[in-house]
């Protein structure tokens, strides 16, 4: 008999395939002697659409509201609808003995397999594969330790419990916002949250009152000097009056040293990367959004399998790999890693708790380099810089602490404290991964407010008069709350507690161990999401709330736009995937909670106003008609889904200028039908069709193809000369 392995995606099928001999290939397939190979396209199967339980349904109403099928149906995918007929095909082989489920590891990946079985309505027994990179080692390791498909039962049943309760209240909520306001308005426990968090930070700007500030410094020889507030301990002052008084009065002052400080300090590398940190930094460092991050990552994890699994929520590493860090330290230690791994390979592997923490990783840990073998010329420049940022830091985190000796000096003029600060590098440690020294941690932003500039200091002692050779008033303006980048928004997903209203430190809790809005693997399809449905847009690197977002946030229901909702299913489906709470008891809890947002929603007194009115109106209701962008074409529809009336403005075609050689639009206005390129060019239908009819003596692009695929055939004849031939009465 033969085992199914089922992959979630064609890359990793062949990566597997190869491993365990299945080289035959047969429609879908990848057969060997022991194995058959096959593989998903993400999901294939889903939770069906609302009009597949009932007719009532096709038509959006507000009296067919709230739905809550007794028992979700499940359908499959019309657009890979032929790969779960293959994968189908396959379960029910007489010589199959066996499933193995080789999609992700995790929630999302074990409910693409399960929904599969699920639907097919094969019972089979079913083996689990856990493996945290697509190595040939990783694979040969995981096929030698197969877990029992069974103990991931819980794992499914949350998996299942998670998809439900998002259909439940997203169907019912985005079709009785869309009803009540007759305008296309939809709402999620992740989505609308964050668009309040953006929210909140606007009005906070909005908010804001500048307010100036002063400060205070001077010069000596070889040192500059910051005046500091005795009592408050701050290095402003809000008064400007005080602050030239104190100016005043260091005229003809001198300056004497009260103190010198001298302390031993290190510093730990930043930790490994997870995700959403790798995400935040190179949205920082480089400009990437959050997708192609994830997109980039998934690259070098499936095609050139240098990284572990890219969708992890921990920084840590299990003391399982311990061992292997050697092996994949030789794998990367190549180009202008060379030196860097050479001087750790040459050494035993310190480890400590900063980064190998078993409690601390989760379903992966975190990501690290693999032992595959690098080819730094077969990456494109974007995967070289994440993949950079990767290594490096899996380099930091194995070299010493940097350590240093921090100096502060504080001394007395005029009755006012005045202090300095330096730090001589004692060992580079960790920094001499980051070229120049530097810090690379893009995590912590420094507060101006607390810290003092380093300088070189001179040797000083206490009791030294130094004579002031200088002295300057120095204002600014306190800046106000900063816009959300993709960065700042990753970061306050994951961790929203100061967007939180209530103080219960259990929900605060909860947040933290569930990792904030959404999931490592969701963030950046959510971050998208929004872009595309206009809910907020995009200034340079700032995101900005739109005018749809602002107007859908007066009429959801208040607990929809709190984090602490989605703090609170988290929690309930880490539970159930621990087997302590049912996965029924959280549903009926869920169909609730749909009937109370659906009667919220009913009731509300709020009005939605489009912000893409036009004045046309719509010739068959009076109503005014919106101007939308389809994917193809722009649109004017009418602002009553009942009434449905819809026009094209104009739509996008084939047709090419025959100035610039762009494509042309179409716009149509009553019967005429007219082309117009962005270059300024207009033909009309008519004029463009006898223009090319004209035109119709040469031959097509098409034809000359034809022509060159009967010239394969001629192998024997000189290629060159025939085609010459051919092509020499034809007018081009």
């Amino acid at each position: 008999m033969k085992s199914l392995v089922i992959a979630e995606k064609p890359s990793v099928a062949r990566d597997i395939a190869r491993v365990l001999g299945a080289n035959q290939k047969n429609g879908g397939i990848l057969e060997g002697k022991n194995y058959v190979v096959t593989w998903a396209l993400g999901h294939l199967v889903t939770l069906a659409d609302p009009e597949e339980y009932d007719r009532k349904y096709e038509k959006w109403e507000m009296a067919t509201l709230p739905m809550l099928p007794k028992e979700m149906k499940l359908v499959v995918i019309r657009q890979t609808g032929r790969q779960f007929s293959v994968v189908k095909t396959q379960l029910f082989r007489k010589d199959i003995g066996e499933i193995i489920i080789a999609t992700d590891a995790g929630r999302e990946g074990e409910l693409v397999a399960r929904w599969i079985l699920e639907k097919a309505g094969c019972h089979k027994p079913i083996k689990r594969l856990w493996i945290s990179s697509v190595t040939d080692k990783a694979i040969k390791e995981g096929f030698a330790n197969l877990k029992d498909g069974h103990d991931y039962d819980n794992l499914y049943r949350a998996a299942v419990a998670r998809a439900e309760a998002d259909w439940l209240v997203g169907m019912n909520g985005t079709r009785a916002l869309t009803c009540k306001y007759n305008a296309q308005l939809s709402c999620g426990r992740v989505q609308t949250p964050t668009l309040a968090m953006i929210a909140k930070r606007e009005e906070e700007i909005r908010k804001f009152v500048p307010k100036e500030y002063y400060g205070i410094s001077l010069e000596t020889q070889d040192v500059k000097w910051t005046w500091r507030d005795e009592k408050t301990k701050s290095f402003r002052t809000f008064s400007r009056e005080r602050a030239e008084q104190i100016k005043g009065r260091l005229e003809n002052a001198a300056l004497e040293i009260t103190s010198v400080e001298k302390k031993a300090k290190k510093t730990m590398a930043p930790g490994l990367y997870d995700l959403t940190t790798l995400q935040r930094e190179a949205n920082l460092k480089y400009g990437f959004s959050a997708k192609e991050t994830l997109n980039i990552m998934q690259r070098l994890y499936e095609n050139h399998k240098v990284l572990t699994y890219p969708r992890t929520d921990s920084r840590y590493i299990g003391k399982d790999i311990v061992p292997t860090i050697k092996e994949r330290l030789k794998a990367c230690g190549i180009g202008p890693y060379r030196k860097l791994a050479g001087a750790l390979m040459n050494k035993p592997v310190q480890v400590n708790g900063s980064f190998v923490d078993d409690k601390r990783v989760s379903d992966h840990h975190a990501i690290i380099p693999t032992e595959q073998f690098v080819q730094l010329d077969h990456m494109t420049n974007e995967e070289r810089k994440i993949y950079d940022m990767v290594v490096r830091r899996f380099l930091a985190v194995l070299y010493p602490a940097s350590q240093y000796e921090q100096v502060t000096m504080e001394a007395k003029a005029a009755g006012e404290t005045f202090a300095a600060s330096g730090k001589v590098i004692k060992s580079m440690g960790w920094k001499e991964v980051y070229e120049g020294g530097a810090d690379d941690d893009l995590e912590d932003e420094a507060d101006d407010e607390k810290k003092l500039k380093d300088q070189r200091l001179p040797e000083m002692k206490t009791g030294t008069r130094l004579k002031i050779l200088k002295t300057s008033l120095n204002t600014g303006k306190i800046k106000p709350p900063a816009r959300f980048t993709e960065a700042t928004l990753l970061a306050a997903m994951e961790n929203p507690v100061k967007f939180m209203e209530t103080r219960d430190k259990e929900a605060v809790k909860t947040l933290g161990e569930t990792g904030g809005l959404g999931t490592v693997a969701t963030r950046a399809d959510i971050i998208e999401k929004l872009f595309h449905s206009f809910m907020m847009e995009k200034k340079g690197n700032e995101i900005h709330i739109t005018s749809k977002a602002k107007q859908l946030l007066e009429l959801v229901p208040e607990d929809l736009k709190k984090p602490e909702l989605t703090a609170d299913w988290e929690m309930k489906l880490s539970q159930i995937a621990k087997g302590r709470i049912r996965q029924g008891d959280f549903l009926h809890q869920i169909r609730d909670y749909t009937c109370e947002i659906v009667d919220e929603i009913k009731n509300g007194e709020g009005t939605f106003r489009h912000d893409n009115l036009t004045n046309k109106v719509c010739p068959q209701c009076g109503k005014k008609l919106l101007a939308v962008n389809g994917k193809n074409s722009k649109m004017l529809v009418c602002q009553d889904r009942e009434c449905g009336y819809r026009e094209t403005i104009s739509r996008t075609t084939n047709a090419r200028c025959p100035k610039c050689h762009k494509r042309m639009e179409m716009y149509v206005k009553g019967k005429e039908e007219t082309f117009v390129c962005q270059c300024g060019y207009k033909e009309k239908l008519s004029a463009f069709q006898a223009r090319r009819q004209k035109e119709g003596a040469g031959v097509g692009k098409r034809d000359v193809q034809n022509y060159l695929r009967r010239q394969q055939k001629e192998a024997n004849e000189p290629v060159n000369n025939a085609f010459a031939q051919a092509l020499s009465g034809i007018k081009l």
